[in-house]
């Protein structure tokens, strides 16, 4: 579990985060995550390989984080939007580009997946929500 010290740093310090899982539907979650990290200055890239190469939230929307960080640079964050059985490859695709933290969101367990991306030295919040966290914080 993170403490609130570490979700702060996270939030207030990633300037990219790719939303892994990202759904052009306004009503999903993702799509609600992303909008809102994007309307507070985060560069936010979508990754959806069901909807790569469309435009969404000031960008293209990327096939995979390997094809995100070869396009858009460096990635602090990765917002995973997944299963918690697809979770570790999401944040096996993070430990790979080098970013600086995975959050998995809420409902999203998988403590293997998060020992790997703290042995490799990534900062790690799981079953959080980055919205709730913004407002329970004040941040």
């Amino acid at each position: 579990m993170s403490d609130d010290s570490t979700i702060r740093r996270i939030l207030t310090e990633a300037k990219t985060i790719a939303v892994v899982g990202w759904s052009p539907r306004a009503e999903r979650p993702s799509h609600g995550v992303a909008a809102l990290l994007a309307a507070r200055g985060h560069r936010v890239i979508a990754v959806n390989p069901g909807q790569a190469g469309q435009h969404a939230l000031g960008g293209v929307v990327r096939a995979s984080l390997a094809e995100a960080a070869r396009h858009d640079g460096p990635i602090d964050m990765v917002d995973i939007f997944r299963r918690s059985e697809e979770a570790g490859a999401a944040v096996d695709d993070a430990i790979a580009i080098g970013a600086r933290a995975v959050w998995l969101q809420l409902g999203v367990i998988d403590a293997s997946a998060a020992a790997r991306a703290r042995a490799a030295g990534l900062e790690v919040v799981m079953d959080r929500c980055p919205v709730i966290e913004i407002a329970r914080l004040g941040l």
